[in-house]
């Protein structure tokens, strides 16, 4: 196992005790053997450090749903008031020795092999510093519900708001998050965007097309539900930090948004 690369997955949480279970497992029950997971709890009241302590490195000999015992535990945990997502993301990595990162929020889930398979096509193209593919839409029963537009894209496509990467899918190289990190903790939303442009500006970042290595769970609670607006208003603070123009197809897609978003919800409810 000490040949491969140590890949660092960090999951932030607060208060998501109803889907973090399912979140920790998914990290848990991957085939790559070189995994150090680490959960970053904001301080929760509603059970979730309980799940968190059932697969706890402390509690490993604990048998879980089922009757099995997992070959591998959490590596390192805290439940502590922060500032919230981005800050819990930052505490993680500042613990994390591996030299492939990712986040997997406390609401979604990966796919088998997603890990390995990653793992794989970094080695394989050391020039490329990010890799993500394909992601499932699944709603609170864990049920798939659709499928994210994930395309490839690259800096320049980046600073003109063609994202398509799906976060839960990601894994980059620790090299770019010491040189480039950490998240900016001015973001609430678009802390992922904003690094991908910074990373994607210094290197490759690829997608793999027909992999699906993830599930992003839609909720009434989930963020993106909640903040869409306030997530394209962080991208466009990105866009003009870097010399964007007014005149970018990335702020004409914030208004036409604006314009449409409201219409579509009224024909919706009609």
């Amino acid at each position: 196992m000490s040949s491969l690369p140590l890949v660092s997955i960090v999951t932030p949480s607060f208060n998501q005790a109803h889907f973090l279970e399912a979140t920790i497992r998914s990290v848990l029950e991957q085939d790559y053997p070189n995994i150090e997971y680490i959960v970053i709890d904001g301080g929760s009241t509603d059970g979730s450090v309980d799940v968190i302590k059932k697969y706890a490195s402390a509690f490993a000999q604990t048998a879980v749903p089922g009757g099995e015992r997992l070959r591998r535990s959490i590596h390192y945990w805290v439940s502590e008031p922060d500032k919230g997502q981005t800050d819990a993301i930052n505490k993680g990595f500042a613990k994390a020795a591996g030299e492939i990162l990712a986040w997997l929020n406390s609401d979604d889930t990966y796919n088998p092999n997603a890990v390995s398979e990653a793992v794989n096509f970094l080695a394989a193209n050391p020039d490329v510093a990010m890799v993500y593919a394909d992601c499932n839409f699944i709603n609170e029963d864990g049920r798939v519900i659709g499928k994210f537009a994930s395309r490839q894209t690259d800096y320049q496509k980046l600073r003109r708001g063609y994202v398509h990467i799906p976060q839960q899918t990601m894994f980059f190289r620790a090299k770019y998050w010491k040189e480039l990190g950490p998240l900016d903790p001015t973001f609430y939303f678009a802390m992922d965007y904003d690094l991908w442009v910074r990373i994607a500006r210094r290197a490759p970042i690829k997608y793999l097309p027909g992999r699906t290595w993830a599930n992003f769970r839609i909720h009434t609670s989930s963020k993106t539900h909640i903040n869409d607006e306030r997530g394209w208003k962080e991208m466009l603070r990105v866009h003009y930090r870097d010399g964007g123009s007014f005149f970018a197809p990335i702020v004409a897609k914030y208004y036409l948004r604006k314009i449409i978003g409201p219409a579509l919800e009224v024909a919706h409810k009609k």
